[in-house]
């Protein structure tokens, strides 16, 4: 969907309320084809951010699992080793 919503389920420590933030303002972006809505439209977005936050938030809390906890240096790493793989003339700078 966006590249830029991070997986948030199973971290250690668990996803802060504003990275559930962030990642439901980029969802409303990409849903409403919109970085800045206009002055008619704010406070419908700012809604929607605001209540996709909360349902995200309590997603994430009632989600079990069974495998070991990802930690944000393990995420940032695999980040690093796939930007790497697309964008090699970069990695060699």
């Amino acid at each position: 969907m966006c590249r830029n919503i991070k997986r948030l389920a199973n971290l250690d420590p668990p996803a802060t309320h504003d990275e559930i933030r962030d990642a439901a303002l980029q969802f409303v972006r990409k849903l409403s084809g919109s970085s800045r809505p206009s002055r008619a439209n704010q406070e419908a977005f700012d809604r929607a951010v605001d209540e996709i936050a909360e349902v995200a938030s309590e997603l994430l809390r009632s989600l079990t699992s069974t495998a070991p906890s990802r930690t944000r240096e393990e995420e940032a790493e695999r980040a690093r080793l796939r930007s790497n793989r697309r964008f090699p003339e970069a990695a060699a700078r």
